[in-house]
């Protein structure tokens, strides 16, 4: 009898392109999420958004609010809110680092990127973050169109 081969499940990477455009990034973190019921098999599924998404803290704990996770199809009546505020999973010296930063004026606390790691859990890329003002984002909008035709031409030789 032949051994079957396992099939390789498909990478999971839901970016916030909005995030990278709308801000500059200070600092990176990784984060666990807190997730309930069918959301994760959501996530699994790639239907999930971090558009207008962001972090807070409140009482010593980090949370994401307004990330939206589309109902499981095969849920039942037990299927969780589609834009619930959930807890992230940081150490106490990290969350205290953020909040300290976060305080400035001016910066924040964005989500980048929702994926399932090697073990199959779920983690959050979070990262501190400085509003760019409208001339900054044409700037990084002209660096990524000079970069696109420098590729272009370097393709050709």
């Amino acid at each position: 009898m032949a051994k079957k081969k396992a099939l390789k499940p498909a990478r999971i990477n839901i970016k916030n392109k909005r995030a990278e455009h709308d801000y500059l990034v200070i600092d990176k973190l990784m984060a666990g999420i807190v997730l309930t019921g069918t959301e994760m098999k959501s996530i699994r599924a790639g239907k999930a958004s971090l558009v207008d998404t962001f972090c807070f803290i409140h009482d010593g704990e980090i949370w994401v609010k307004n990330m939206y996770i589309a109902p499981y199809e095969l849920g039942s009546y037990n299927n969780h809110a589609l834009r619930r505020d959930r807890k992230l999973l940081l150490n106490k010296k990290e969350i205290r680092n953020l909040q300290q930063d976060a305080s400035n004026p001016g910066y924040t606390i964005v989500p980048l990127r929702l994926f399932v790691d090697e073990n199959g859990r779920a983690k959050v890329d979070i990262a501190l973050c400085r509003g760019k003002r409208e001339y900054d984002k044409r700037d990084s909008m002209k660096e990524r169109d000079d970069k696109r035709e420098l590729d272009r031409f370097l393709k050709r030789f």
